[in-house]
């Protein structure tokens, strides 16, 4: 099996702001397998998220073995895969899914994910991360679009103001439209009782991971009856390991950080299985890892759940030419491949 990388960088519609560093352009590498058809991944860790850095999953995608990854493909045990970075898994997982779509003739989202969608539209969550005096306005904004799930950003102020802006944002969105929030482990234990107070009355699915010490997690829960998801904490749980977290409502999946598409399907069925939500997120990936994403979002989701993929729309352009419509409150099932214009790419090997 033929194997070629190349690296992109695409600039953001506005700095990035991700734990401390500020990202003004998106930086990720794409894969291209060749074995009597094409196939194509994406491998871009999200700097302050992912473990690995890009120049380690370069550096691994390059050493990569074509021999090996059509024994892959063949479903050859033990696993050929094992021992990948989360992004450069992803990424094989998703070229060798359009290497088999394309021999066999299926659909890319039957090869990517062992079955076929079971919705032809995903729903997809909107993302306001913008200033608090700009957030009102965006809130109308994704609410006059026709989105019916919204994920705010918070965790950069005091909890009372996050609180008041939770409040605002409430008003704004209106009845038939749900809320989830994300802090990114902005608060210690205290902070987050203090919210969960704060926010009692109000009517929201979820809060993304508040806590900087996520091993208290169920303890808050306990306490407050703040309904919970689990974001980062996958990083550090094996899919089995969801059994000792029943407390959490949902699993927020991005198969970028956690480890490819096969280790996402696993946490998404056992989650499904305790009764938890499992949303499929994206982390700023390019139209192609994104488009791979509609696909698994829309084999696990049943068109019920909404998919964290508005990252999406931070991107100024893309890989993809002519660009997708990938930001819009529903896309549709995907059902070939993604493929990159090449022309637009700098071949790394």
């Amino acid at each position: 099996m033929k194997v070629e990388v190349y690296r992109y960088a695409l600039p953001l519609t506005a700095p990035l702001v991700l734990k401390g560093e500020t990202l003004r352009q998106r930086e990720g590498l794409l894969l291209r397998l060749t074995d009597g058809a094409e196939g194509w991944g994406e491998a871009a860790p999200l700097p302050g998220f992912s473990p690995e850095t890009i120049t380690q999953a370069e550096e691994q995608l390059v050493a990569l073995d074509g021999a090996a990854l059509a024994d892959a493909l063949l479903g050859v045990k033990p696993d050929p895969l094992a021992g990948l970075l989360p992004s450069v898994r992803f990424a094989v997982e998703v070229a060798l899914a359009g290497v088999a779509a394309g021999r066999s003739g299926s659909s890319f989202t039957e090869a990517l994910c062992g079955g076929s969608a079971s919705a032809t539209e995903v729903p997809v969550s909107a993302l306001i991360s913008t200033s608090a005096a700009e957030t009102s306005r965006e809130a109308r904004r994704v609410r006059e679009t026709g989105y019916r799930t919204v994920k705010l950003k918070l965790g950069g102020c005091p909890v009372e103001r996050d609180a008041a802006l939770v409040r605002k944002v409430v008003r704004e969105l209106g009845t038939g439209v749900r809320l989830r929030l994300d802090p990114n482990r902005a608060w210690d234990f205290d902070e987050a009782l203090r919210f969960a107070e704060f926010v009692r009355d109000l009517a929201f699915e979820y809060v993304e991971e508040p806590l900087r010490d996520a091993a208290r997690l169920g303890e808050l829960v306990r306490k407050s009856d703040l309904p919970v998801a689990l974001d980062e904490s996958l990083l550090d749980l094996e899919p089995e390991d969801l059994e000792d977290h029943r407390y959490a409502k949902a699993v927020v999946i991005k198969p970028t950080i956690t480890g490819g598409v096969s280790r996402a399907l696993r946490f998404a069925r056992t989650a499904r299985r305790l009764g938890m939500e499992a949303v499929i997120s994206a982390a700023y990936e390019s139209g192609l890892g994104t488009t791979a994403l509609v696909a698994l979002a829309g084999a696990t989701g049943g068109g019920r759940v909404a998919a964290g993929l508005d990252t999406y729309s931070r991107l100024a352009s893309d890989v993809l030419a002519p660009r997708p419509d990938l930001a819009r409150p529903e896309m549709p099932v995907v059902l070939r491949a993604p493929a990159p214009d090449v022309e637009l790419l700098r071949r790394v090997a």
